[in-house]
């Protein structure tokens, strides 16, 4: 049995190299345990708002982000058959000011390498280690201990779970089940010397009765961050035979020609089934506690999932600075994080079924709110993008 730190996060991901730098804040060490052989990310672009932009400048990193990113001038929603702009959000000096940080677009894999470069500057405090499925973790006399795919097991004062959307660490709190939306994504990015006729300014969301196409430039605009989503009318449980590449093409077949053009460029190899689940009124045992997907995986529609993960790894750093006592700083964390995130996954959920809408109510209704919308309506968003100024 092997004591490795004073804190052991169990995932290292976005939210769990966002966590390691908030811990050594209050003076502990931490050693991130991840399951890959290297330390990497997958996928495609991801979005930052404002409240993710002050974490990663409280963590020192934002000048690092800014080299790499993109900051768009509009979000936009856009009709998926007739190219009608149906609603856009103005993100210039307005929105800055209001929010104190821009919105920005990154590729995920960029976000993850200036965080994780950002741990190996601490290697005094951060240690960092590969090759670790963690199957279970545990409180001991000495604190916590986890074991790993092998039987090894190592000790520390403390656990943060940031194990992803199939959490070992969350079935200490729950026998839950993922919770399948029946839709898919397929992800990928082509050079942006291929994008002809595209809006490179802009964050473009095209929807459609239950399926959307967003674009958006990232990589300092040299690369176009595609993604596809749509409900797979083939779903069965318990299988990978639904929401194939055949089926997305026959779904998007009578699109805007730019929509047809871009499922044309979408990359087919990883097909991305799209899961959530429902909020837990606790995610905290003795010295153990949950952090981003691990305590409440989300559906994609509000862009929030990195966001709500990077917002945990800052109030946790609050309530360890705050108290000695690792108990009391995880329940005063999950305190205040479980209603926020809870509110954030609730309203995933609606967001997508608006965005998708095909029943005549629901599209009347939605009309209505995106003719009384306009692009500087901030008070939208506000419960989404000002949490940082609130707090």
């Amino acid at each position: 049995m092997s004591n490795v730190s004073d804190v052991m996060v169990v995932g290292g991901g976005i939210g769990g190299l966002a966590a390691a730098l908030g811990i050594v804040e209050s003076g502990k060490s931490v050693a991130v345990l991840e399951q890959a052989p290297e330390f990497g990310e997958v996928g495609a672009g991801i979005q930052l708002a404002p409240n993710a932009m002050a974490v990663l400048d409280r963590f020192g990193v934002l000048e690092d982000i800014f080299e790499l990113a993109v900051f768009p001038k509009r979000l936009v929603l856009k009709d998926v058959y007739t190219a009608k702009e149906l609603a856009t959000l103005d993100l210039g000096k307005e929105f800055q000011e209001r929010y104190g940080y821009p919105y920005i677009v990154v590729h995920r894999s960029d976000l993850h390498s200036v965080l994780l470069n950002a741990c190996k500057k601490k290697p005094e405090q951060i240690k960092l280690f590969n090759n670790q499925v963690i199957q279970t973790a545990e409180e001991c006399e000495s604190g916590v201990v986890v074991t790993n795919q092998s039987g090894e097991t190592f000790t520390a004062q403390a656990i943060v779970g940031a194990d992803g959307l199939k959490s070992n660490i969350r079935k200490l709190f729950s026998d839950d089940e993922l919770i399948c939306s029946e839709y898919v994504a397929y992800r990928g990015t082509i050079p942006i010397e291929e994008v002809s006729d595209a809006n490179l300014d802009d964050v473009v969301m095209w929807i459609g009765p239950h399926l959307h196409l967003v674009q958006y430039p990232v990589r300092r605009g040299e690369l176009y961050n595609q993604v596809v989503v749509f409900k797979s009318y083939n779903y069965k449980p318990d299988s990978d035979d639904w929401g194939t590449p055949e089926e997305m093409d026959k779904r998007f077949k009578g699109g805007h020609p730019l929509v047809e053009k871009a499922i044309s460029f979408i990359e087919r190899q990883i097909r991305w089934p799209m899961y959530d689940r429902l909020p837990l009124d606790n995610w905290t045992k003795g010295n153990i506690t949950l952090l981003g997907d691990a305590a409440h995986p989300m559906l994609q529609y509000l862009a929030q999932g990195g966001c709500q993960a990077l917002e945990d790894a800052s109030v946790l750093a609050d309530n360890l600075k705050q108290s000695d006592n690792y108990h009391t700083a995880f329940q005063n964390y999950q305190e205040e994080r479980i209603p926020r995130t809870a509110k954030v996954q609730a309203n995933a959920r609606l967001w997508g079924r608006f965005l998708h809408a095909e029943d005549p109510l629901t599209l009347i209704m939605r009309e209505k709110i995106f003719k009384e919308h306009t692009p500087k309506s901030y008070q939208v968003t506000d419960f989404l993008y000002g949490y940082h100024k609130r707090r």
